[in-house]
Parts: structure tokens; C-alpha cells; sequence
């Protein structure tokens, strides 16, 4: 299937599913264990040995073949992917889940979260009110960008990732300026150009949050803000929950930061930690993505192009009367996360998010 025909929305879903099927049985033809690196034996933030198992899963979102470990360093709290996706890995497990298959969903998904994205922007005032530049590291389709204007009207934009939806961010005028490509090797032309570089549950995804941390630093003018926002390892909710937890995201979150490591890093790199934020960032939907998750992970699947063949009428009865039957348990967890956690998450130590406000010296 071409590029043009993957991103016609004209076509049939079955359609488009139907013609992406060769390819991914082409893929899985030898198995997943292709997609993935040799297991480490040490910590990838400070090299301790001493390495337990925190979680075993599957991909509970897509549900691609494979089983995905989690790693706790005893020595400092890092939580890391081990064996950790190869580059054909993180090729295939992102392939249709924010581009082809699921641009639109997760389009549509992101486009609609004005409120965070407004105190995401606010939390800045307080550290620089008029900021001329600023650089959104991850930025997707740039739907904080857009929003972020309103916010700070004097601001101009510009948005960094590695998908293509950073192309679409700029051609529909939300970001003044798209750079495509990986954030450490774009970043000596960049260098000391912004006020504020931000990074939105973008540290997780990369394979060397470090080299990431580093580049950031050659962006932003002495002076400057990085604004970082990541899920947060040690929240309650991570034990509690376990795998149906929804920011574990498995396979394509690589890294959990404990704060403590990333307020290190930063002060190491000639950074000064102004904000620390828990409550702020939580994210109310910990209980409604998990019950989510297990109905999903439970129904028979919904067609896609990983599976050998699209399922048939029984099996998608089957799917919608179990989700039908759930609908009271999945109100109950949507009123609980919203009205009842919310006000108190970081108090019960629930927030599933943090978010640090460091300038650079």
C-alpha cells in the first residue's frame, strides 16, 4: 500500500486493514523477538547492577504479538524497558498508532484536551510571562501549540518530532516552524534559540532521556526554561494497578523517571529546579482506562492488520455485549477518578504525573 493510500480517508477501514495485512504477516513471520534488543544487565541512568522485575505485560492498547518486561534499578529507582525495543521495534509497535491506522482517533483524542494544555502554558507565567520563543519537543500535532497561543499571544511556536504530524502541525498554521527528525541531532541548529524548550510525556519515549536532557540544554538561551512533564514511576496507582495502569504504555514507553533523578540531572547539567509540580499535572482517568483496559484486554478483538484474519460476526457481538455490560463499572470509574481522587491525588500520593519548571544558568 502507498503512502498516499494509507492516508486516504476515503477508503473502507476493512479496506485499508485488508491491504496492510500482507505486510504485517510478513513482519511476524519469524516471531517478535526480532524487535528487540539484548536484555541489560545494568541501570541505563547510573550503571547499578542491581536490576528487579516490576512488570511483565503485553500491548494492551493494540494488542500487537509480544510480551514487554519492565526493570526497577535498586540502586536509584530507574524504570526502564528490559530487553528494550530495537530500532525494527519501535518501528513496527509505533506503525498505525499515532500515524496511518490511529492518526485520526489519536488525532482526535489529543485535539480535544484544551484544558491541560492551557495549564501546561499557565505554569510558565510564573517563571517568564512573555517568553518570545519556545520550542514544544514532541509536539505530535501540535494541538498544545495551537492552544498555548491563547495563552501567550506574544509567543511564537515552533514544534519538534520525529512523525509526520509535525508537518500537518505547521501546514495548519499551529506551529510557526516543524522540524522533523530526532531532538539531539537537530539541536546544535538550534542552539540557544528559545526561551522555553517543553517536553510533554516525550522523555519516555526516547531511548536516552540523558541525550535528550543534553540537548535540551544547547536549545535554550542561558536564562531560558525547560519545561518537562513525564509519568511518574512512583506513584501509588503504578503498585496498585499494575500492568492495566495506562501510562506503563507498553511497548512504546522506554523510561519512568523517579523526580528525584530527573531534579539530579538537571542541577548536573547547569539547570536550576524553580517548580515541582504533582497535582497539577494528574491526569483524572487512572480508574476509567483501567477498567477500560481489562474489558478490552478480555473481548474478543476488534479487527486490525496484525491479526491473521478479521473477525466475524459472533466474535463482534460478543465484543459489543461485553462492553455494553461494563458500561456501569466504566460511569463508576470516570465519577471516582474526576470527583473523588482528583482533589486529593497528590495528597494520597495517586498523581499519575509530574512536572518540573528548571532554568538554565
Amino acid at each position: 500500500m502507498s503512502d498516499e493510500t494509507e492516508h486516504d480517508t476515503n477508503i473502507r477501514p476493512g479496506d485499508r486493514i485488508a491491504a496492510l495485512r500482507p505486510r504485517y504477516r510478513a513482519d511476524l513471520a519469524a516471531g517478535p523477538d526480532r524487535f528487540f534488543e539484548p536484555r541489560r544487565t545494568d541501570c541505563p541512568w547510573c550503571g547499578c547492577d542491581r536490576l528487579t522485575t516490576r512488570l511483565r505485560t503485553t500491548d494492551l492498547l493494540q494488542h500487537k504479538p509480544g510480551r514487554f518486561v519492565l526493570d526497577r534499578c535498586e540502586g536509584c529507582g530507574h524504570t526502564f524497558q528490559n530487553p528494550r525495543l530495537s530500532a525494527a521495534g519501535l518501528e513496527f509497535y509505533y506503525r498505525d498508532f499515532y500515524d496511518g491506522l490511529g492518526e485520526k482517533k489519536l488525532g482526535d483524542t489529543f485535539g480535544g484536551r484544551t484544558k491541560m494544555y492551557r495549564g501546561r502554558a499557565e505554569s510558565m507565567l510564573a517563571h517568564d510571562s512573555g517568553p518570545k520563543t519556545w520550542l514544544d519537543v514532541g509536539t505530535g500535532h501540535g494541538h498544545f501549540c495551537a492552544v498555548a497561543k491563547e495563552v501567550l499571544p506574544g509567543t511564537s511556536f515552533d514544534g519538534l518530532d520525529f512523525t509526520d504530524g509535525v508537518e500537518l502541525a505547521e501546514r495548519e498554521g499551529r506551529v510557526e516552524r516543524g522540524y522533523r527528525g530526532a531532538f539531539p541531532d537537530l539541536a546544535p541548529e538550534l542552539a540557544a534559540r528559545y526561551d522555553v524548550v517543553s517536553m510533554f510525556h516525550y522523555l519516555e519515549h526516547s531511548t536516552d532521556p540523558d541525550r535528550e536532557l543534553r540537548a535540551a540544554r544547547e536549545a535554550v538561551r542561558p536564562g531560558g526554561h525547560l519545561l518537562i512533564e513525564v509519568p511518574d514511576p512512583e506513584s501509588r496507582y503504578a503498585r496498585l494497578l499494575g500492568r492495566w495502569w495506562l501510562p506503563w504504555l507498553q511497548p512504546q514507553h522506554l523510561h519512568f523517571v523517579p523526580v528525584a533523578n530527573l531534579r539530579e540531572r538537571l542541577t548536573d547539567l547547569g539547570f536550576t529546579v524553580v517548580a515541582e509540580q504533582h497535582a497539577e499535572p494528574h491526569d483524572p482517568v487512572d480508574l476509567l482506562a483501567a477498567v477500560w483496559l481489562a474489558l478490552d484486554r478480555a473481548a474478543p478483538r476488534e479487527d486490525a492488520p496484525w491479526l491473521p484474519e478479521p473477525p466475524g460476526a459472533l466474535r463482534r457481538t460478543l465484543r459489543a455485549a461485553l462492553f455494553l455490560a461494563g458500561v456501569p463499572v466504566l460511569i463508576a470509574g470516570t465519577l471516582l477518578d474526576r470527583f473523588a481522587v482528583r482533589p486529593l491525588s497528590h495528597r494520597l500520593g495517586v498523581s499519575n504525573a509530574y512536572r518540573i519548571v528548571a532554568r538554565r544558568d
